[in-house]
């Protein structure tokens, strides 16, 4: 599962190769889209880690748009690739991450990563990251924000506010439960930030956070705790 082959190579050893490496990425990125608007599989993509911070396992679940159940899945269990630097977060996920994509046997039509896109201090997160090197439209949803500034979205289901850093909107804020602390949504790749809001709230019914994230987040949780240390 490629599409990109602008790190396929030797994996970036130091800050300045890997930050080299964003910014020959970043302007591969499409954040127009419009991406795909009733997706028939839609992929969730997350990673746990030991405590000891020296293991991971990275986990794709493949869910059925339609449905969300589980129809497809696999695991990558191994070590961080890089060292944890603010910004660079996704060089210790991405070979794991890529590793578990091609054990799929089900290619999804869209990313859904637990983490950022567009909304990020370079303007590159692990959503934009993986959209260029798979060539997959691809969604970022964050927990809690890296960057911007916005103002709390409505109490009801499906309310938004734009996510902005230094002036440009880059995300936007959306509530996916009445009442319930909001998510923060950016665009990765080959998809529009309206229709990324759109697929994060078909993705969520019952809960906070997208079905994608809550499956992969089990996968990869049992997977790290069925592993010796």
């Amino acid at each position: 599962m490629t599409g990109s082959d602008a790190w396929s190579g030797r994996a970036p050893r130091t800050v300045a190769e890997a930050v080299a490496v964003q910014d020959e990425l970043r302007s591969l990125v499409d954040l127009v889209g419009p991406g795909p608007t009733a997706p028939a599989t839609v992929a969730g993509l997350d990673v746990a880690y030991a405590e000891s911070g020296d293991r991971l396992a990275a986990a794709v679940t493949v869910l059925d748009a339609a449905t969300l159940a589980v129809v497809d899945e696999a695991v990558s269990v191994g070590r961080p690739a890089f060292p944890y630097v603010p910004g660079l977060f996704a060089f210790r996920e991405l070979p794991a991450l890529r590793d578990a994509l091609d054990r799929l046997t089900v290619r999804p039509d869209l990313l859904v990563c637990d983490g950022h896109g567009l909304a990020h201090p370079r303007r590159f997160g692990l959503a934009c990251h993986l959209g260029v090197v798979t060539g997959l439209p691809a969604i970022g949803v964050g927990k809690t924000p890296l960057v911007g500034e916005w103002e709390e979205p409505g109490l009801r289901r499906g309310a938004w506010t734009p996510l902005r850093d230094g002036g440009a909107e880059v995300g936007r804020v959306v509530r996916t439960r009445d009442g319930v602390k909001p998510v923060f949504v950016s665009v990765g790749h080959r998809i529009s930030l309206d229709n990324a809001v759109d697929r994060v709230l078909a993705l969520t019914p019952r809960y906070r956070l997208p079905e994608t994230t809550r499956t992969a987040d089990q996968l990869c949780r049992a997977a790290l705790a069925a592993t010796p240390a």
